[in-house]
């Protein structure tokens, strides 16, 4: 297919999506959504280890950002800096995000924990736009599709309070950029090597909603880590794997 035809394919997967999600009534959060398996304290803090996860997050975030101050290395593109900073802030802002919600769940710091993570979903969605479509749309599109993002979760808590809570957009957010990104990285050519450090993002965050979904099991077999806890380390090598791309690509001609 000519390049033209592949962003139309993308538009329709993406318009049939929405329309789809819409037509399907409204997905309010599961009452048990805040009942992790494992609630042992530590140190005087609740939830420890869903907690303490969370530093992962921290410490990937930092990196990240001091590797794109002042300016991008060379496994990345100088005009998507700014998609590359939201990246990293958002991974920062996940830890502490996430680290609230799990010495406290509840519907508030749940909040707390999805904003942040919109953020970085939004930010990779137009790093791979803009390093394999289009570096004008990566960058006009992240501001736009931000708002969006951050305006799904408040959606969400809004109708939640209401009593009538809805998650389809912010399902939308969190899932449909995991369907069009393989698609990207399938049918348009990288302008770096390694483009195996975008897929080892997709398939790290596979495995850690894996692990969520085996949340008891895991604590089970392993005695020492929940599958929610392992969820973090998963989805925070994730984020790692971004670094290390920016850190190791070589721009192909």
């Amino acid at each position: 297919m000519k390049a033209k035809s592949k962003v139309f394919v993308l538009l329709t997967v993406a318009a049939v999506a929405i329309v789809v999600a819409f037509l399907l009534p409204p997905i309010p959060q599961d009452p048990q959504y805040h009942e992790f398996a494992d609630g042992r304290s530590l140190f005087g803090i609740p939830n420890f280890w869903n907690v303490a996860t969370n530093l992962l997050f921290v410490l990937v975030g930092v990196i990240g950002l001091k590797a794109c101050i002042p300016r991008v290395p060379q496994g990345g593109l100088q005009a998507l800096r700014d998609n590359y900073l939201v990246f990293f802030v958002g991974v920062i802002l996940i830890g502490f995000g996430s680290g609230y919600y799990h010495a406290a769940p509840s519907t508030f710091t749940l909040l707390w924990d999805r904003l942040p993570m919109t953020l970085s979903f939004i930010a990779l969605f137009t790093i791979v736009i803009g390093e394999n479509v289009s570096m004008t749309y990566g960058r006009r599109l992240l501001l736009p599709l931000l708002i969006i993002a951050a305006g799904s979760v408040l959606y969400w808590y809004i109708t939640e309070l209401r009593g009538e809570g809805d998650l389809r957009p912010y399902g939308l957010i969190q899932f449909l950029p995991m369907v069009l990104i393989p698609l990207i990285l399938l049918w348009f050519a990288s302008r770096f090597s390694h483009v195996g450090y975008l897929w080892a993002i997709l398939i790290s965050y596979g495995f850690a909603k894996l692990a969520e979904h085996f949340d008891a099991a895991i604590l089970g077999l392993s005695g020492l880590l929940s599958g929610h806890s392992v969820k973090h380390l998963l989805a925070g090598l994730a984020t790692f794997w971004l670094f290390m791309a920016l850190k190791t690509r070589r721009k192909i001609s």
